[in-house]
């Protein structure tokens, strides 16, 4: 086996690797966030009141410090999803894959920071009760109005999450990897979650209605969980068409 061959063998059982891992991360990056919020978070939220969400918050630490440790083990996620799939994407064109690759890092920077945010307002007012500098209720409202803002705070990181996964959607497209069809649903999935992140910076009012978190959210859930379980048992195929 000459060196040539030997360079294409390791690639090829880094990328067969890198398939697995991504599978399993598409599936852990839809997971871990429902269920953190529904078994956790949604727990302490008080929509429209966010001194009651932060007395809740006080009366339920522990609770609270599980959730947003969660979500900052989510973000560390976000960074081996992208450098999964740039392993396996970058055949295909590694320009764009290393542009996508550097988003999904902004992307989980910004998600790392919405997570320190109410933590560091947590312990400003765990700092205060020892030395009384501010009111209980001047330090309490704004760890409510954050954690009451969460998603309009993430809509910052969630467009650059439509950026990098419609640039791997559009790679997977591409290459062939896996059914065209499931790859061109990827990049509708994501233009729709990057639409949904703008909504919440120009028109809020509109981007809160319920019926438009269904439309523009459930498209790329569904598409984390089919294309998580294909590159989990399928695998990719360069003939898959």
């Amino acid at each position: 086996m000459n060196s040539e061959q030997i360079a294409n063998r390791i690639t090829d059982l880094s990328q067969k690797k890198a398939v697995k891992i991504a599978g399993f991360m598409f599936l852990f990056a839809f997971i871990a966030p429902t269920l953190n919020w529904a078994l956790v978070l949604s727990k302490l939220n008080v929509s429209g009141n966010a001194l009651a969400t932060a007395n809740n918050i006080v009366a339920n630490e522990f609770v609270f410090r599980m959730g947003i440790t969660i979500e900052l083990f989510m973000s560390v996620g976000l960074i081996i999803l992208g450098m999964s799939l740039y392993v396996i994407l970058k055949p295909i064109n590694k320009n764009f894959a290393m542009l996508a690759l550097l988003l999904k890092l902004v992307e989980a920077t910004l998600m790392a920071v919405t997570v320190l945010l109410p933590y560091i307002a947590l312990q400003v007012l765990n700092e205060n009760s020892q030395t009384a500098v501010f009111t209980q209720e001047q330090l309490l409202l704004p760890i409510g109005l954050i954690f009451n803002s969460h998603t309009a705070i993430t809509s910052v990181p969630m467009v650059f999450l439509g950026l990098d996964m419609m640039i791997f959607s559009y790679l997977f497209l591409k290459s062939k990897y896996i059914p065209r069809i499931l790859a061109g649903f990827g990049i509708l999935s994501f233009a729709l979650i990057l639409i949904q992140s703008l909504m919440f910076m120009l028109a809020p009012e509109y981007a809160t209605k319920p019926i438009n978190q269904i439309i523009f959210w459930a498209p790329s859930g569904l598409f984390e969980i089919i294309i998580g379980i294909w590159l989990l048992v399928k695998g990719i195929s360069a003939e898959t068409a």
